[in-house]
């Protein structure tokens, strides 16, 4: 995927959006729960390099397969169908 061609300025304002999204306490949990399945899937012995945790389907998924809801597009997704280990 090709860098986007943005100003200076625009590119200060994403960088401040992408920050305050990584940084919501959906997004948190998410992290914290692919983190706590990684490292107890490292200590079943299975290998997952290269794949995300995927929160719809509670599977580990490749990166490639597990954006866009399943090749449906986004529009469709919602916060219901996401379930992190607190939910």
């Amino acid at each position: 995927m090709a860098k986007q061609k943005l100003s200076l300025t625009a590119k200060k304002a994403k960088a401040k959006r992408d920050l305050e999204r990584a940084k919501r306490k959906d997004r948190k949990d998410k992290k914290a729960e692919n983190q706590r399945k990684r490292r107890a899937a490292k200590k079943k012995g299975k290998n997952v390099k290269g794949k995300d945790f995927d929160h719809k389907d509670r599977k580990f998924k490749s990166v490639k397969a597990n954006r866009g809801n399943d090749g449906k597009g986004t529009k469709r997704e919602g916060k219901k169908k996401y379930r992190t280990g607190k939910s």
